[in-house]
């Protein structure tokens, strides 16, 4: 018997809706059709599907459901254009997305999770922790209800939102080989970004699959003490499990890994820390990401002043090391993970 989860039409391959409608009787190029209205053309629901009879229409509204996020709530930046969404997914649960623009192009970061089990210190998402993992198909939506509501293209996809993608690993990889299907969005694997907080044995297990994605690691410090007071993850795996399985992505991908560090004032911005971690990376091929904290209520970290994240940006590029400081997106607008879903979640009466 087929589980829940695989009747969710949209989270099928292209092979595998072949597969079905040749079991339903029906043309294996009917596949394709229901495919690019759902994937290229982003159709909002089965009325739109205008080449499709009405009685195969009719048969897959009994057999699939049909993953459509709609925005419960905008906000959107003043300062810079960022919008940050809030969805409302089919059993009533939430998530939230951001879309950015650079020059490079228009940004999606995504959420992979309601929720979080992952307990790092500084982050929104965590707080209540983990309600489930999502689809593959409530992970797209969540781009196509963004190219919706904004009517603009998406050059860029970095999974980073609320969730820690390698605990919904299987998703995942159905999510990219949908979002990089040639018959749908064909976003290129080198424009998507996959951030995990370090399990070592997926990040082995996706560098095995080859692809071509660019992998970021939440570090945040270059201790395992250190780490393991702002990441629970480093209680499971040391710092050189991390590198080692960073190490061996880079040699199966030849893709550099990206280093997230969130600076957090009198924690892990200091000269020491700089130091620690640049004899951390040594010279391998990499790229650090420092994002000044976002101050969260519930927690009492702090963000590090301009002078002390410019001192440590300019050490590392000192010795060598590609670094950039994040640019600080939607401030103003509940910008972090799990802000936004959180607030709204606690102004709603008990029932």
């Amino acid at each position: 018997m087929e589980t829940e989860k695989m009747r969710d039409i949209k989270s099928y391959t292209l092979e595998e809706l072949k597969e079905e409608m040749e079991a339903m009787g029906e043309k294996a190029f009917r596949a394709k059709q229901l495919y690019e209205w759902m994937h290229k053309k982003q159709a909002a629901g089965y009325e739109e599907m205008t080449n499709i009879p009405k009685t195969l229409i009719d048969r897959c509204r009994e057999k699939y459901d049909y993953t459509l996020l709609k925005p419960i709530r905008v906000q959107q930046s003043r300062v810079d254009g960022t919008r940050k969404y809030l969805f409302e997914l089919a059993d009533g649960n939430m998530v939230e997305s951001v879309w950015m623009q650079y020059k490079h192009g228009n940004s999606v970061c995504i959420s992979s999770q309601v929720g979080c089990r992952m307990g790092c210190k500084f982050c929104a998402s965590t707080i209540d922790g983990l309600e489930r993992n999502l689809l593959p198909s409530e992970m797209l939506d969540q781009i196509y209800a963004i190219i919706r509501h904004t009517g603009e293209r998406v050059a860029n996809v970095v999974v980073m939102g609320s969730g820690e993608p390698m605990d919904n690993y299987d998703n995942l990889l159905k999510f990219i080989a949908l979002l990089t299907d040639e018959n749908g969005l064909h976003i290129s694997q080198r424009n998507v970004t996959v951030s995990t907080c370090g399990i070592v044995p997926k990040m082995r297990a996706l560098a095995e699959k080859g692809l071509q994605i660019t992998l970021a690691i939440s570090l945040h410090a270059a201790t395992d003490e250190k780490r393991r007071q702002l990441m629970p993850i480093a209680d499971r795996y040391s710092l050189d499990e991390v590198m080692k399985a960073c190490a061996y992505y880079f040699e199966k991908t030849g893709r550099r890994i990206t280093y997230e560090y969130s600076l957090v004032k009198g924690v892990n911005d200091t000269d020491e820390d700089a130091d620690r971690l640049i004899g951390r990376l040594g010279r391998q091929n990499c790229h650090v990401n420092l994002i000044p904290v976002n101050p969260v209520k519930e927690r009492s970290y702090v963000q590090s002043d301009r002078r002390a994240v410019e001192a440590f940006k300019n050490k590392l590029e000192k010795n060598g090391i590609n670094v950039t400081i994040r640019r600080e997106m939607g401030r103003d607008i509940d910008g972090a993970c799990g802000q936004l879903r959180r607030r709204y979640m606690e102004r709603q009466p008990a029932l």
